[in-house]
C-alpha cells in the first residue's frame, strides 16, 4: 500500500545512513519533506540530502547532538524558521556500549541513556509545539528486540531502549489530546555498521539471525522504513502507545 505524504513534513534523527536514510528516503518517495539529523558524518548526510532532492522534496540538514537538550532546542527551533511547523518525527538516532555489565562505566549508562531514551522524551516534547501548528501528527520511535531479550553485551543499550517505549507509551497517551500519535517499532536484527561494534562480529551474528529466523532472512532497513511509513498514515490513526516487533518471527522461533 502506498501513502501520501505531500505536505508534509518529517523529521528523521540519526538519518544520514541505515534505517534513518532508507526512513528518510521512503517518507520522500511518498510525498514528505524531509529534515535529516546528523552528528558525526556529515558527508553522508549530505548525501542522503542529495538523494531526497532528486525526488523534488525540500531537504533540511541540521547537525545537532540529540544527548544534549540545548541541541535538541536548536534543532526544533531551525525547523521551526525552515519549515514553520512539523508533522512526522521518527526518532532513530541511537548509541551506546556494547560491552558486558562487568564493563561498564557511568559514562557510558549516562551517554546511552540520554541518546536512546532521554533525547526521545525531550525531542517528543519539541515536536509537540510544531505539530500543534499543523494540527496534529505522528511520532514513532524505534527501539530494539534487547529491550525484551537479553543479548550479548547489550545490557545498557537494552535498558535504554525499555525506558524509550515507556516513554512511547506516556507520550502516546499525554499527546493524544493534541491529536498526535506515538508508537514504537522494534526491529530484529538488521545488516548495518552498529553490528561492527558486537563482540560476536557483524559476519556471525547475521548468519545467526538468518538461522534462526523463520522467515529465512533477516530484516532490512527498508522493512524498518515501510513499517514506520504505515504507522504514520492515517490507517494506523487508532494504534496507540504500541511496540511494534518487525523481525520475521525471530524472537518467537524456539531453536
Amino acid at each position: 500500500m502506498s501513502y501520501d505524504f505531500s505536505n508534509k513534513i518529517a523529521l528523521i534523527t540519526g538519518s544520514g545512513r541505515g534505517v534513518g536514510k532508507a526512513t528518510a528516503l521512503h517518507l520522500a518517495r511518498l510525498g514528505a519533506d524531509i529534515v535529516i539529523n546528523y552528528l558525526r558524518k556529515r558527508a553522508a548526510a549530505e548525501e542522503t540530502a542529495r538523494e531526497i532532492e532528486a525526488l523534488g522534496r525540500r531537504v533540511l540538514v541540521v547537525k545537532a547532538d540529540i544527548g544534549e537538550p540545548d541541541n535538541i532546542e536548536r534543532l526544533f527551533a531551525e525547523i521551526d524558521q525552515h519549515f514553520g511547523g512539523l508533522d512526522i518525527l521518527v526518532n532513530n538516532a541511537a548509541s551506546g556500549y556494547a560491552r558486558p555489565i562487568l564493563e561498564q562505566k557511568v559514562k557510558g549508562w549516562d551517554w546511552t541513556m540520554n541518546i536512546n531514551a532521554r533525547a526521545a522524551l525531550f525531542a517528543s516534547q519539541q515536536a509537540v509545539r510544531l505539530m500543534q501548528k499543523r494540527g496534529g501528527g505522528v511520532i514513532v520511535n524505534i527501539s530494539s528486540m534487547g529491550s525484551m531479550r537479553t543479548l550479548p553485551d547489550y545490557a545498557v543499550i537494552g535498558a535504554s531502549k525499555a525506558a524509550l517505549e515507556a516513554v512511547t507509551r506516556y507520550c502516546a497517551v499525554e499527546f493524544a489530546r493534541h491529536n498526535i500519535v506515538v508508537n514504537a517499532v522494534s526491529p530484529g536484527i538488521i545488516d548495518t555498521d552498529a553490528l561492527d561494534y558486537f563482540r560476536l562480529g557483524r559476519d556471525v551474528m547475521v548468519q545467526g539471525a538468518i538461522e534462526r529466523t523463520p522467515a529465512g532472512r533477516i530484516v532490512t532497513a527498508q522493512d524498518v522504513a515501510n513499517l514506520v511509513a504505515f504507522l504514520c498514515s492515517p490507517e494506523a490513526n487508532m494504534i496507540r502507545g504500541q511496540v511494534i516487533v518487525i523481525d520475521g518471527g525471530y524472537t518467537i522461533a524456539v531453536t
